[in-house]
């Protein structure tokens, strides 16, 4: 369970995915469930940046689309991410894909839950 999140890092891993959200619903009411979450979400960002930085001609949408969803779900439970995590996935997201509207629409509800007045970002 410990080796999971850096494997989820690795782009387009729906196979360890899945296994994350099982892991997730045995947790489920768990005091582990918040910092699990919170691995997942490092993971999630990391993966998405591996993804853009080697994928520039954004050729694997759909896998992009469902981590983007994960992002976004992960980050309303958790309302917290390393700061330095997320500055590498603004950089790295508005070079590869300022045009892409699913990118464009999480970032928007990413910086609403990040930057709310008691935010420590």
């Amino acid at each position: 369970m410990d080796q999971l999140p850096a494997a989820l890092e690795r782009a387009g891993n729906e196979e360890s995915w899945a296994v994350a959200d099982a892991i997730s619903r045995v947790l489920k009411n768990s005091e582990e469930l918040h910092s699990w979450r919170r691995h997942l979400l490092s993971a999630c960002i990391k993966g998405l940046v591996a993804m853009y930085s080697s994928s520039k001609d954004e050729s694997k949408q759909e896998v992009e689309r469902s981590m983007l969803l994960r992002l976004e779900e992960l980050l309303c439970v958790v309302e917290e991410v390393d700061p330095d995590d997320w500055c590498s996935l603004v950089k790295t997201g508005l070079k590869y894909r300022y045009r892409d509207e699913t990118f464009l629409k999480v970032l928007n509800v990413a910086i609403q839950l990040l930057y709310k007045k008691e935010s420590s970002l």
